[in-house]
């Protein structure tokens, strides 16, 4: 059973072993990290745990039973119990409802571990699977994005407010 497990150090090798192998995959949908990313990788990964331990992030990665990632959920540009969620799935699980169940898992951690009222996640009109996704997962549309924030490509702007924890 796959495990959503917070970011830490010991993540790195897979991680960047799943955005080798899904590059040409997600690049067909959202903008490609550039080789500069893969080049840096280590830089890029120790930067994460910082904004992380700063609190000002949270980094989850989604864990196969065999160590391999099927997936990356980020909360990101945390602000007065707001926060952006960025998502990203192995091609091969794509489809299976992996990325819907491990959003609506991350919405009740986003309340509970880190106290967020909100949450908003853009997604470009060309990528129906993360609108059905969010759609799924209870999020509704609020507005355009910019389309500076996803490629260049035209998109909208989904939201979900997360229930109050007593």
């Amino acid at each position: 059973m796959p495990e959503l497990t917070q970011l830490d150090a010991g993540h790195a090798p897979a991680i960047l072993a799943f955005e080798l192998a899904n590059r040409a995959y997600f690049a067909a949908t959202i903008s490609d990290r550039g080789d500069e990313y893969f080049e840096q990788f280590a830089d890029w990964h120790s930067a994460l745990l910082a904004d992380q331990e700063a609190g000002i992030a949270a980094f989850y990665v989604l864990v196969a039973e065999d160590g391999s990632v099927l997936g990356r959920f980020n909360l990101y540009r945390f602000e007065d119990g707001t926060a952006e969620l960025g998502y990203r799935v192995a091609q091969h699980v794509a489809g299976h409802g992996v990325a819907t169940a491990t959003v609506r898992e991350l919405c009740g951690l986003a309340a509970a571990r880190h106290g967020l009222r909100t949450l908003r996640a853009a997604t470009s009109r060309g990528n129906a699977a993360s609108r059905r996704v969010l759609a799924k997962a209870g999020f509704v549309p609020v507005g355009p994005a910019d389309p500076a924030d996803l490629g260049g490509k035209p998109g909208t702007w989904y939201q979900r407010d997360l229930p109050l924890l007593q």
